[in-house]
């Protein structure tokens, strides 16, 4: 019978732990709140990751990576996708493309992050299935735990300190009255700041801009020390299923547009 159990009563750095000492092959599978992750191993080592609907191929960890651009990513899936990621990992090797030190990085950069993911997921389901493997059209990595479950730890205490100053996702944000000087904000607090909004909880930004909560919470602390944002109750939701990224990096224009929108929200 497969490991089952709750995230609530078996944390994921517990699990690691115990794939760790016991020297388990198999994979585990979690189903958090919003995604489903596939998690192998080979002889309590990490072998393969995947989460949502990313299916962890080469292709895409080479592209998320930028090693290949969209159109060969695309050529790749039209005209590749019968080929196991070995057997495309060589046809790229041979075309000059990557080597085949980038190509294990890359993997196991990609499956490390899946994992960590993983570390601030505080509910869900989770099992383990000794029978299934990695997949063998995958290409497997051999990575020791220890290191990835340190690093968990760590991010779970960092969590735990956030969670103390911010303690609900499901309160909303509002720009500050205070006025704006320097402003200079990175990608992901931008992608965070188009929709402060005191319609839309910070719980819905973060699922709008597929940020895990420590994420979210991480880019709200520092807009709030900032002195960028206030938490307030919220009032209702206006945020678009589809957002697009923030267009440009110009800092003048960037102010402009935090301006404007600080200016719609005090005549809401």
């Amino acid at each position: 019978m497969a490991l089952r159990g709750n995230l609530r009563d078996f944390t994921i750095t517990q699990l690691l732990n115990l794939i760790n000492l016991a020297n388990k092959t198999g994979t585990l599978v979690v189903d958090g709140p919003t995604e489903q992750a596939h998690i192998s191993f080979r002889d309590g080592k990490l072998a393969y990751a995947r989460i949502g609907k990313d299916d962890g191929s080469l292709a895409l960890v080479l592209h998320k990576a930028n090693k290949i651009n969209a159109n060969q990513f695309r050529a790749i899936a039209d005209r590749a996708g019968h080929m196991t990621d070995k057997e495309l990992g060589l046809l790229l090797i041979n075309a000059g493309y990557v080597s085949q030190e980038e190509i294990l990085l890359n993997l196991q950069g990609y499956f490390t992050e899946v994992v960590r993911r993983l570390f601030t997921w505080v509910e869900g389901f989770f099992r383990f299935e000794n029978d299934l493997l990695p997949p063998e059209d995958r290409i497997n990595v051999k990575l020791d735990l220890e290191n990835i479950i340190i690093e968990g730890s760590r991010q779970l205490r960092e969590l735990e300190q956030l969670q103390d100053e911010i303690p609900s996702l499901d309160m909303a944000l509002k720009f500050t009255d205070r006025p704006l000087t320097n402003v200079n904000l990175s990608v992901e607090e931008w992608r965070v700041v188009k929709f402060v909004d005191p319609k839309n909880t910070m719980r819905q930004i973060a699922s709008t801009n597929k940020l895990g909560e420590l994420d979210i919470r991480k880019i709200v602390y520092g807009l709030i020390q900032a002195g960028l944002v206030d938490i307030v109750r919220p009032t209702g939701t206006v945020i678009p299923q589809n957002p697009k990224t923030y267009p440009t990096q110009d800092k003048e224009e960037q102010k402009t547009l935090i301006n404007k929108l600080i200016g719609r929200i005090r005549t809401m």
